[in-house]
């Protein structure tokens, strides 16, 4: 059980596996108006920034999980780096099947709705783990703009063009599923370049220092084009952002 070698590879220095960037991840703890001692529950929490930089600055504490060992260990060590460990912990597992063993205050799944089949079963399976009153954080992709064709949106990691909505259309999607929207932190062009551009960096360092490995074929070929698709697709057509709920 872990995630195939090219993402680790690909965001092997990111401390942040989505297009927020440290402080829009500052801003969305501050907004949240919550207490030191919140609890929180992170699903696919990847190196564990969130957690770990709420714990350091707001007072939060809180459980991760993740089904790649080694970002669960990069945010081990950021926990300590930071001075939380004993406010965080992370655990190394599937998270479409975690429920919390208490309620918690927050439950969150940043960017990483398969987990749920979509925003929908991801919110089912959040409010498992969630206290009545408690806070949902979905962090979800939207269309900046529609795309015209199918390559398209195949451009952008979409499968088909209905696969996002546009910005409106995903907060009416929450309404529906009885949710209220009560805060969001939205990602811009500038922090996608900086979550999608420190990917080609890494790999070209990567290649250098592993020019025979098995990879090293795939990563050379992501590595010549990811960045002219990067610049003609996604931050262009498609935006990014984390919502906060609370049910009606």
């Amino acid at each position: 059980m872990d995630l195939p070698r090219i993402f680790t590879i690909r965001e092997s220095n990111h401390r942040i596996h989505n297009p927020l960037t440290p402080d829009k991840y500052a801003v969305l703890g501050r907004a949240l108006h919550l207490a030191p001692g919140t609890r929180v529950l992170d699903l696919a929490s990847g190196s564990g920034e969130m957690l770990c930089t709420w714990a350091r600055d707001l007072g939060f504490t809180g459980t991760g999980v993740d089904i790649s060992t080694v970002f669960t260990e990069r945010a081990r060590a950021r926990a300590v780096e930071l001075g939380v460990a004993d406010r965080v912990e992370f655990v190394h597992a599937d998270a479409s099947g975690h429920v919390a063993d208490e309620p918690v205050d927050v439950a969150a799944c940043i960017g990483a709705t398969w987990i749920g089949n979509g925003v929908a079963g991801t919110a089912e399976l959040l409010s498992r783990s969630l206290r009545p009153g408690g806070l949902m954080l979905i962090g979800e992709p939207y269309w900046r703009r529609t795309p015209p064709d199918q390559e398209t949106a195949q451009a952008c990691h979409a499968g088909h063009p209905s696969d996002f909505l546009p910005l409106p259309d995903l907060i009416e999607r929450f309404g529906d599923l009885g949710y209220d929207v009560v805060e969001m932190v939205l990602a811009d062009q500038d922090s996608w370049d900086r979550y999608s551009a420190a990917q080609w960096l890494t790999m070209r360092r990567w290649l250098d220092r592993n020019p025979d490995d098995e990879l090293a074929p795939q990563v050379r070929a992501e590595l010549a084009t990811e960045p002219a698709r990067h610049a003609r697709y996604t931050r262009e057509y498609l935006g990014w952002g984390v919502f906060a709920l609370m049910k009606h």
